[in-house]
């Protein structure tokens, strides 16, 4: 009896501890639709504050011109932009605008905080700011104007929108609706019910000192950096600011082998580092700290497509023992599919996104073969292939 008391307390748990993943972000937009508005920025005298723009890339510089391009386009001045390539022949990267400066280091790094690292290393003037962007992104020309406002309103990490360059075949728009999904409610709705945004791997900025601090003595390999930047920011006390209108253009996987590769990295940085999500609930309780323990929350979630079909077995299973629990957990999953379609409506999807949803199965499908690589994934490889064709972003 006292084995089968706690297999039943166990299942309460465990049942417990998936399925506030499917109610979460609808009581977070219930308390963000109350505070919605009172989070405002105060209206200060622009600045121009001096940034350090960190392009990192991995054996590929095609796209390079295109980001650089969209870089020197920009409303602002004070920058100087730091490509960093790793493992490339930059015989092909000339540019005349002396605010370019390509380093080749001369062994190869494999690692994203080593490549910033070692571009911070050969700052040509001791920046104040630094800002991380992808080999593969296009900026807004208001970029780093909206990201501005954050820091001089006294932030120090800020996380701005990754919108889809390219929409062009089934899952690239459906890695288009992830990040809307992503970016509404781990960042803009998270941000604005008082905790931080989650860092997306670029397309952040912060004041150079705490970049510093936060990584300087950490030697970071494969995939998952910003996992742990990010607990490294709120752990200090930090909140990350969300700026919705400073955007990178970010290109979506298209391929299903490139799919498979890249969310095989994904999930092995999750269960490499969720962990911190449990130090910063404990540390957040004990502080009486909401960001840290909201924050810890999320960090503890995993990704979409596990705990969706975790739920579902969970649902199943209760059919046969206990149909009341099951109907709870079809209740979660309504929840959980209003405040995702909310998300969308909210954001003004592109049409494109929602006639690819009937591809959400196949989608599901591939990453759930993604498992199988999880445990090597970072030897398969430590950057993304890009497949994309650049196009000029209006």
């Amino acid at each position: 009896m006292v084995i089968l008391d706690i297999l039943k307390w166990f299942w309460a748990f465990f049942q417990i501890a998936v399925g506030y993943n499917l109610v979460l972000p609808f009581l977070m937009l219930l308390v963000y639709a109350i505070v919605s508005g009172k989070k405002k920025l105060t209206v200060s005298a622009p600045s121009e504050a001096d940034y350090a723009i960190i392009v990192t890339a991995y054996e590929q510089t095609t796209l390079i011109p295109s980001v650089v391009a969209s870089l020197l386009q920009m409303n602002y001045h004070n920058y100087l932009i730091y490509i960093v390539a790793d493992k490339c022949d930059v015989s092909n990267l000339s540019f005349e605008d002396d605010r370019v400066i390509v380093l080749r280091p001369e062994q190869t790094l494999s690692s994203n905080t080593r490549s910033h690292f070692y571009a911070i290393q050969r700052f040509k003037r001791p920046h104040e700011r630094l800002t991380i962007i992808d080999s593969d992104n296009l900026v807004d020309p208001n970029y780093l104007i909206e990201i501005n406002r954050y820091f001089d309103q006294g932030y120090s990490a800020v996380q701005g929108v990754r919108d889809a360059k390219n929409l062009d075949t089934l899952y690239a728009a459906l890695d288009g609706a992830r990040d809307i999904y992503y970016h509404f409610y781990d960042g803009k709705v998270l941000f604005n019910v008082g905790s931080s945004a989650t860092l997306a791997g670029s397309g952040m900025a912060f004041t150079t000192k705490l970049y510093n601090d936060c990584l300087a003595h950490q030697d970071i390999t494969g995939a998952g950096f910003d996992k742990i930047l990010q607990k490294e920011i709120v752990s200090r006390g930090y909140q990350i600011a969300f700026s919705e209108k400073a955007i990178v253009y970010d290109e979506k996987t298209s391929k299903s082998d490139q799919l498979v590769n890249q969310r095989a990295r994904w999930i092995n940085t999750w269960f490499k580092y969720f962990s911190f999500g449990f130090g910063l609930v404990a540390k957040g309780i004990v502080k009486l700290n909401w960001n840290m323990f909201l924050f810890g929350l999320i960090l503890l979630r995993p990704p979409l497509f596990i705990f969706l079909l975790i739920g579902l077995v969970c649902m199943f299973v209760n059919l046969m023992i206990h149909p009341f629990v099951a109907l709870l957990w079809l209740l979660g999953f309504v929840l959980f599919v209003v405040g995702f379609v909310l998300a969308l409506a909210i954001n003004k999807t592109d049409a494109r996104i929602y006639k690819s949803l009937w591809g959400i199965p196949k989608f599901i499908f591939y990453q759930v073969l993604s498992l199988l690589k999880v445990r090597n994934a970072n030897k398969h490889s430590v950057a993304t292939k890009h497949f994309h064709t650049d196009k000029t972003i209006n």
